[in-house]
């Protein structure tokens, strides 16, 4: 079982992190060793120091009004290995240990299994 280790992070890298008109920051999921993209969601100032604290990705939800930690419902839970902001700081990067079947909330491994240009 994966283990949940917090991340380390200073009040200066917090403050560098910019955050649109609704409080919010998209946050990409990578997955560890293959790089592959998993999905994106939106998190919050609350759910961003959640994530640190925990070792956890936490995501506030546009829909539900509410915090929500990936996995306590399907079990598919992701553990924090790695931690990134972009040289405009508005996007967070995750590498994640991806337990469980996958992330996306269809049953498949990733969100971006659907391509433009092929057909059904």
């Amino acid at each position: 079982m994966p283990e949940s280790i917090p991340v380390a992070v200073t009040a200066e890298q917090l403050a560098a992190v910019v955050y649109n008109a609704d409080g919010l920051v998209p946050a990409i999921v990578q997955e560890e060793g293959t790089g592959k993209v998993l999905m994106m969601a939106w998190m919050n100032a609350d759910s961003l120091r959640q994530t640190f604290e925990t070792g956890r990705t936490w995501f506030w939800s546009r829909s539900r009004q509410e915090y929500w930690c990936k996995g306590e419902t399907s079990g598919d839970r992701q553990y924090v290995r790695e931690a990134y902001y972009d040289c405009d700081g508005d996007t967070l990067l995750f590498v994640v240990e991806q337990e469980g079947k996958g992330a996306c909330h269809t049953g498949n491994f990733s969100c971006f299994f659907t391509a433009f240009g092929e057909d059904d």
